[in-house]
């Protein structure tokens, strides 16, 4: 199968490089800078991501470059134009002020094929610190802004190229046409990459992978769990076992409706509920890292227990995503908070690793979930944290700030679901490319809140009280906060224009019908600065 080869040099857009690439149906891996695949016959093309750093940092990530010149195609973005213009003999230089934003193409190389059907003047996103100020024997300038020479550049009797700017992020008008040129028409790419090529070639993988084997899956309601399971199921039927944990921190019924909705897949699922192991040993403790690492060893505990009684298991099979992968790999070694999963469990009860998702990104989980003819209302179901409700209680874990919160987010979720809104031209396209069931009718369609938005959920600031007016008294209760944010990518994200009147509606429900809040605010700050969840 053909693929692009993107090179980390740990830039925070290489992942979303990565799913350009993919929606452009062709299959693409992220590797770290010094990992390049050796005699991978099916590689068409490299990519090279931007960085953190200088080139001429002395922690700069440096490539060795006889490994693909002359080999590949290649495109650097940011860092790597700048790498390759430092490496094959040009400057680069820090510039007096960071050029961060939006600029435009003010001259271009018309007839080069990077650059081919853009829109004159074409808007793009900088984000760089440095800039190429003269370039390599033999390489020319393609493109230029007002204020960065070379834009953009090609070299003269090679297939390298390099821009200065981003073409992942869509400020960047012409990026998917960008990336399309250089995968498309100088790499050869065959778009063959689709759900249907994916789910086919998945199942007759696992069926020899696993053969006769029998697997355990641990399921936790969300949609990468979910389509693995059913992925496993359309492989191996009987010999899959599911199991489906209730740790007290889920939203309000999903214990009970998840069970239902897999038992309706036709899967094999055993519920446990554990909530109050995980109340006693989340007893006092308010720091959001240790409820993460405190709630991972609980689940492993309960897993162990429960698979251990599957007999003759010798698979652990689970719904990890690409970027999951990606972010563990992580080549700068900063963490910002660690990931639910079983770390270590495979290695403890002897089972091997089975992850039928693990080069999927999410927007393409979804895409396979309907190739599989899933439930709507499972595919589309909002990202949850897997500590679920405990890091979005601030503060320690009580059953009591448990309900308060599933009764809040639960009022908030509905809310979304129930309420809809009509759309047209841009707002309605984008909607209807990400994958949302609509019937266009006058040039309109009908979507609900929920279905425009990445994620959404409730934040109980259980160590704050306000004063509020109830009726003849005075009260001194909680503030719950609302958090909506629309994405692609989740690596970065912006507060939902939720309507007024909604927001009105959702917060008289709120105070009327939920005992302990008083107060009720909406979160409207955007990731970069801002996380997604409060922790």
């Amino acid at each position: 199968m053909q693929k692009i080869i993107i090179l980390d040099f740990g830039s925070q857009t290489t992942q979303l490089i990565g799913r350009r690439v993919r929606e452009l149906n062709t299959f693409c891996e992220i590797m770290p800078y010094n990992k390049f695949p050796q005699n991978d016959p099916d590689v068409i093309g490299v990519i090279l991501s931007g960085s953190p750093y200088s080139v001429y940092e002395e922690r700069a990530f440096q490539l060795d470059f006889s490994q693909i010149r002359g080999k590949y195609p290649i495109l650097g973005i940011c860092y790597g134009a700048q790498l390759m213009a430092h490496t094959f003999g040009g400057k680069v230089e820090p510039e007096g002020t960071r050029e961060y934003g939006r600029a435009n193409l003010e001259w271009m190389e018309e007839d080069n094929p990077l650059l081919k059907d853009f829109a004159p003047n074409s808007q793009v996103w900088m984000s760089h610190g440095d800039t190429i100020t003269k370039l390599p024997e033999g390489f020319r300038c393609i493109a230029s802004t007002a204020t960065v020479k070379y834009a953009a550049y090609a070299a003269n009797d090679e297939k390298i190229w390099g821009v200065q700017y981003h073409p992942e992020v869509f400020h960047s008008i012409d990026g998917t046409q960008l990336l399309r040129n250089f995968v498309v028409d100088i790499c050869g790419g065959k778009q063959d990459w689709s759900p249907a090529s994916f789910v086919d070639q998945t199942v007759a993988e696992l069926r020899q992978q696993v053969g006769d084997d029998k697997v355990i899956l641990g399921l936790s309601g969300g949609v990468d769990s979910s389509v693995a399971a059913v992925l496993l199921n359309r492989a191996i039927g009987k010999n899959l076992t599911c199991i489906f944990v209730n740790n007290g921190l889920l939203r309000k019924n999903e214990f009970t409706d998840v069970l239902r909705d897999y038992e309706c897949l036709g899967l094999n699922v055993v519920g446990v509920d554990a909530s109050e192991k995980f109340y006693r040993e989340l007893a006092g403790v308010s720091e959001p890292e240790r409820k993460r690492k405190i709630i991972g060893a609980g689940f492993i505990d309960v897993f162990e227990t429960e698979a251990k009684k599957i007999e003759g298991a010798k698979w652990l099979a689970q719904g990890t995503i690409y970027p999951d992968r990606i972010e563990s790999l992580n080549i700068t070694g900063k963490v910002i908070k660690s990931h639910h999963n079983v770390g270590g469990l495979p290695e403890k009860m002897g089972l091997r690793l089975c992850e039928p998702l693990k080069w999927l990104f999410k927007d393409e989980v979804r895409r396979v979930g309907r190739q599989l003819q899933m439930p709507e209302h499972l595919i589309t179901r909002h990202p949850f944290p897997g500590p679920g409700l405990a890091v979005r209680i601030l503060g320690d874990i009580t059953p009591e700030k448990v309900r308060v919160l599933q009764e809040a987010d639960d009022i908030f979720i509905r809310g979304l679901r129930n309420w809809k809104v009509k759309l047209s031209g841009e707002e309605a396209r984008k909607v209807l490319a990400a994958g949302v069931p609509a019937d266009m009718k006058d040039g309109e369609i009908e979507v609900s809140l929920y279905d425009q938005i990445w994620q959404a959920g409730a934040i109980l600031l259980s160590d704050v009280k306000s004063v509020g007016v109830m009726g003849d008294e005075r009260t001194y209760e909680n503030p719950v906060a609302l958090r909506a944010v629309t994405s692609s990518d989740a690596m970065t994200a912006d507060w939902a224009k939720l309507p007024y009147e909604f927001l009105a509606e959702v917060s008289n429900q709120i105070i009327r019908n939920v005992r302990g809040i008083n107060r009720v605010c909406y979160d409207v700050s955007s990731k970069p600065p801002a996380t997604i969840e409060w922790e």
